[in-house]
């Protein structure tokens, strides 16, 4: 039987395949060892002794919101739409009382500013009428309220209380799983991972440093290897694609 050659349209429509050397399927990261986790959190506290999270709040209560409506969005977008939200509404009582149309009106600049509206407004009101107008300080009370889920919760948790949590974004999980420092197919196990491997001294701060990390170096797209702080540690395989 002879086959006829692939037409130009099926050719279009293949998906291109990343060129892996010898056809192999690109290796998995190579786990870090306790000392190496060690010295990755020490040279990131040698450089920034004390992170902050890049979104602008007054109180637990504006924390709370702007992590709500951060989810799909990034801080500076968030922070550009709060800065005159937060000043007329930085209780959850002001909120209920600003109201969801005018909510919407504060927001819409985000993505999913509607759902987002109607979630703020509702997590008010349940505040009011089950804490007292005060944002919980536990997990299981967080997660209860609309549009708080543990990502988000975990973020208050750590910054309005001090808790050592560790909330896993996107940036997280790539840092953790591209370095070898905390590998797991969800975030959970990330979470968890993480958890048990991050020394004590580190634990308060390790979300900001992982996050600033992966925001401005570690980038899921041509990541900064060469001005990268833990480069010799990282147990990526294709570090050295992006050296100089």
């Amino acid at each position: 039987m002879i086959r006829k050659p692939a037409s130009s349209a099926s050719k279009a429509s293949r998906k291109p395949h990343t060129a892996v050397k010898g056809g192999k399927s690109p290796a998995s990261p190579k786990p870090l060892t306790p000392a190496d986790v060690e010295e990755v959190f020490r040279r990131f506290r040698a450089k920034t002794p004390e992170p902050k999270g890049e979104l602008e709040h007054i109180n637990p209560f504006t924390l709370l919101v702007a992590v709500v409506l951060s989810a799909q969005a990034t801080d500076a977008g968030v922070n550009k739409a709060t800065r005159a939200l937060f000043q007329v509404a930085d209780t959850p009582e002001k909120m209920v009382a600003l109201g969801e149309a005018r909510l919407r009106d504060h927001i819409k600049t985000i993505g999913l500013f509607n759902t987002k509206a109607k979630n703020v407004i509702a997590l008010s009101e349940k505040l009011i009428a089950e804490h007292g107008g005060i944002v919980p300080a536990t997990r299981e009370a967080l997660e209860k309220l609309p549009g708080v889920g543990r990502k988000t919760a975990n973020v208050v948790l750590n910054i309005a209380f001090g808790q050592e949590t560790m909330a896993v974004d996107t940036h997280i999980f790539r840092v953790g799983n591209r370095t070898g420092l905390a590998p797991g197919k969800t975030p959970l196990e990330v979470e968890l991972r993480l958890e048990a491997v991050v020394p004590k001294p580190y634990r308060l701060h390790a979300h900001h440093w992982l996050i600033l990390h992966g925001r401005y170096v570690c980038t899921a797209i041509k990541p900064r290897c060469p001005d990268c702080l833990i480069a010799d540690l990282c147990g990526w395989p294709e570090k050295r694609i992006f050296s100089p």
